[in-house]
């Protein structure tokens, strides 16, 4: 099969991306009115979802996973390349889910504003600035794989510290709700009000996942 042309498979994989990020913006809009319809632009102090819109959530968030993840294995060959193309469907969605709520709703008001995140495995909470920076890094390396005829893999090293550093990140996200979790269940998170997020481990997390991205050409696994 002949390799897809460069610039074409990136347009089309950003449309694409953009137009997944304006569905998933007008969801959390249509349930940002339903929840917090006094002000959809203030998500805190935190109102938790109902059951049955809980589960739904999660099934979508599931499934959103999964359309990347299909939409990569059908886009490219080989694991660099096909992750290239999850990397930069991620950041572009991620980034453009900010966009169009700023368009839709003005909202986020401020850089350092915080957001649910995401639902699996438990609720991530951080400022929306923070997954924003990592779809940035996802968009360049994924982006200069694509447009690149040469291979690039991952070699042992590199996989330890991409695999650290997100979970570092993670680690980042989902510390603000743990303790809470634990001791009360999802209920004791109603009215949650942000504090101090973990910028200890999220930069780092932050720094060794873009060290561990194979930024160079003909990398060989294992050495």
């Amino acid at each position: 099969m002949m390799r897809k042309n460069p610039t074409q498979l990136i347009f089309w994989l950003s449309v694409f991306a953009v137009a997944m990020a304006y569905f998933e913006a007008t969801i959390v809009v249509y349930l940002r009115g339903l929840y917090y319809p006094d002000d959809i632009t203030r998500i805190f102090p935190l109102v938790i979802l109902t059951s049955v819109h809980l589960l739904v959530e999660l099934g979508r968030e599931a499934c959103t996973i999964l359309m990347l993840t299909a939409i990569a294995v059908i886009a490219a060959h080989g694991f660099s390349r096909r992750f290239a193309v999850f990397c930069l469907l991620m950041g572009i969605w991620d980034l453009f889910y900010y966009v169009w709520l700023k368009v839709l709703i003005g909202w986020p008001l401020t850089w350092l504003e915080w957001d649910v995140l995401f639902l699996i495995p438990w609720i991530w909470l951080g400022p929306w600035i923070c997954p924003a920076v990592i779809a940035v890094l996802f968009i360049i390396w994924g982006g200069r794989v694509l447009v690149s005829s040469a291979e690039f893999s991952f070699s042992r090293r590199q996989v330890t510290m991409f695999l650290t550093g997100t979970f570092l990140g993670l680690a980042s996200f989902l510390q603000p709700a743990v303790d809470i979790l634990l001791s009360t269940g999802t209920e004791g998170l109603t009215g949650f009000i942000p504090q101090q997020f973990d910028w200890w481990l999220y930069l780092p997390g932050l720094l060794l996942m873009g060290m561990g991205l194979p930024w160079r050409e003909r990398r060989v696994f294992g050495r």
